[in-house]
């Protein structure tokens, strides 16, 4: 595939993105939903990946799980081997969210090596998120438990992308002890 094809897949499947998401927000509340997509991608391609059936599914991976996007309408748009890649990181929603945890904790370590790269910039994305702008109705408690379980998840995507772990690592990091101060803050 040539480069202007590859941009060209990638920009569609950006406006695919953006349109699905169109009337949605991060937890916090005023954060553009797409914005999450687009970061995700950009952690993959300035970490050394840049597979663009990869890329594509990073801007599409959460279409399935929080849109009325159906599977189909990816594969007819953009091929199966996207859709695999978006599947292997899309939660159960019928599931509890207790169980959903605990499945990503479980599957982690069988991904495929591209789906725990995705999986792994969606974690640093989220984690950086939890800590500098967390959902508003989120308690010091919950912020916590949520970067623990990241933890847990990433423990089974290692051995993937170096970078994007080392990055993973310094943002957990980052975000115990902004969260610490904060409990700080809070307690005087």
């Amino acid at each position: 595939m040539t480069i202007q094809k590859e941009l060209l897949q990638l920009l569609d499947v950006l406006n695919f993105a953006a349109e699905k998401h169109r009337n949605q927000f991060r937890k916090d509340g005023f954060t553009p939903y797409i914005n999450h997509p687009i970061q995700v991608a950009n952690l993959l391609v300035q970490n050394g990946e840049d597979d663009v059936a990869l890329l594509s599914a990073a801007l599409l991976h959460d279409t399935i799980e929080d849109t009325e996007t159906s599977e189909e309408e990816i594969r007819n748009h953009f091929g199966d081997e996207v859709l695999s890649l978006v599947l292997e990181v899309t939660d159960n929603k019928n599931l509890p969210s207790d169980m959903r945890k605990q499945q990503q904790i479980k599957c982690a370590p069988h991904a495929s090596r591209r789906a725990k790269a995705l999986k792994l910039a969606d974690k640093i994305c989220n984690v950086r998120d939890i800590a500098i702008c967390p959902p508003a109705n989120w308690s010091l408690d919950r912020r916590h438990q949520y970067l623990n379980w990241s933890e847990k998840v990433v423990a089974g995507l290692r051995g993937t992308n170096t970078a994007l772990e080392l990055l993973f690592d310094h943002y957990l990091s980052h975000g115990r002890d902004l969260l610490d101060e904060e409990r700080i803050i809070n307690s005087q």
